[in-house]
């Protein structure tokens, strides 16, 4: 699962530090009886050596193991009418539960327990090593177009950690993990000056913090020095692969390099992808589908990762487009941004669009929790209620300059994905 970041200048919270270094945020809900306690740690596949990759999404799921405590996790959720989930990415992992109101503690008393006393039993450890193995060679290996994603950021990125997708590099860096490097990767990065705990829920921010103290305070802080993330080179000059693979049909991509999620070309290549992508209505779909019919399904989107991202276009080919076609086709959709061909009606309905799905967002507490913990860890927490303001301030003159730094061939990364 993937979070929904939705940001609004409407939602209020408190924030405070434990002396561990565990950072709390809550934000009081008085409109639901439901209750969101996410806890996101600052880790994701970007932390992991190359040599030994897969760790963070290993660890997503050795944390539903149990701990000494208490052996299954899941049970005590689901009698506290609860459920919980989590996911893992390139830059952080996520852990959420949400429950009624009333048993909020059952949560925090979960999640304090498995920050400090997690199962990592040699049995445990093999047995989701095993399921970890299984998930790579069904979704990755076996499974047509499983590989795209694999090979497109290989080919775009070729020194920073993003050019591995979260399940890692290989299988066999999980199979051949020892037991030690195991408890190693849990000692420096799941513990209190590495998380962020993050609440919503119709409780006192005071009672949240209390509630905080009471089962986190007295967990010891083991603070591990952080590796340098290396910093990826710029592109000089275009690069291709073509492969091909037993597939129903021919899909290209073509990725650009471009800004990190703080910098303001964030902003620009989100509206861009929703300009391009957001909907039936949009320009890919009305130009590509319907107007050329070139492709029998077409998309633009940034990756949104915190460092230094991707923004791609991707088609899948109808039987009777050439792969030439198909390419000047996504080259002349961005000869019309780079001109500012972009009507006013079009850029109000993709930030109108924005806001919508802003203010639909500020109603789950899940939604608030999740996106409290994220804007917290990528440095700039008050963001979250700045970002309709940001998207409404882009200009069309703006979208074109993006396109015409960021949409270069000398920049670009294409991908021919061939059937057979």
């Amino acid at each position: 699962m993937h979070p929904i970041f939705t940001t609004s200048s409407m939602i209020k919270y408190k924030q405070t530090t434990l002396r561990n270094g565990l950072t709390v945020i809550a934000n009081r809900d008085t409109a639901s009886r439901m209750a969101a306690v996410n806890i996101l740690y600052k880790v994701g596949a970007r932390n992991e050596n190359p040599s030994r990759t897969g760790l963070a999404h290993l660890f997503e799921h050795l944390m539903f193991r149990g701990t000494e405590n208490i052996p299954d996790f899941d049970t005590p959720v689901q009698m506290a009418c609860g459920e919980n989930n989590a996911f893992t990415n390139n830059d952080y992992t996520d852990f959420y539960i949400t429950l009624p109101c009333d048993n909020i503690e059952i949560a925090f008393w979960l999640e304090s327990d498995r920050m400090q006393w997690l199962n990592l039993s040699a049995e445990a450890c093999e047995i989701e090593k095993r399921v970890v193995i299984e998930e790579f060679r069904q979704r990755y290996l076996n499974q047509p177009y499983g590989d795209l994603n694999m090979l497109l950021r290989d080919m775009v990125y070729t020194t920073h950690p993003y050019r591995w997708a979260t399940i890692g590099l290989t299988p066999d860096h999980i199979a051949d993990a020892s037991l030690e490097e195991i408890r190693d990767f849990y000692r420096r990065f799941y513990h209190p000056s590495n998380a962020i705990l993050s609440v919503s829920a119709d409780l006192p921010e005071e009672r949240v913090f209390e509630l905080a103290e009471k089962w986190f305070g007295a967990i010891e802080d083991c603070p591990h020095k952080a590796e340098p993330i290396p910093a990826e080179p710029a592109q000089s000059e275009p690069r291709r692969l073509e492969v091909e693979r037993d597939v129903p049909a021919t899909t290209i991509v073509i990725a650009f390099h471009m800004g990190d999620r703080l910098s303001e070309d964030f902003y620009l290549g989100d509206i861009t992808s929703d300009l391009l992508a957001g909907g039936d209505s949009a320009r890919l779909y009305e130009h590509l589908i319907k107007g050329k019919k070139l492709f029998a399904s077409v998309n633009a989107y940034i990756s949104g990762d915190v460092d230094c991202g991707m923004f791609v276009f991707t088609g899948q080919l109808l039987p009777t487009t050439t792969e030439q076609e198909a390419e000047t086709a996504f080259w002349e959709e961005i000869a019309q941004l780079q001109a500012a061909a972009i009507s006013d009606y079009e850029l109000e309905k993709v930030k109108n669009k924005f806001e919508a799905n802003t203010l639909f967002g500020e109603l789950n507490v899940m939604n608030k929790a999740m996106n409290l913990g994220y804007y917290s860890m990528i440095g700039d927490l008050p963001l979250i209620n700045r970002e309709v303001e940001i998207y409404r301030s882009l200009t069309k003159s703006q979208i074109a300059d993006f396109s015409k730094r960021v949409f270069t061939p000398e920049n670009s990364s294409t991908l021919i994905y061939r059937a057979k």
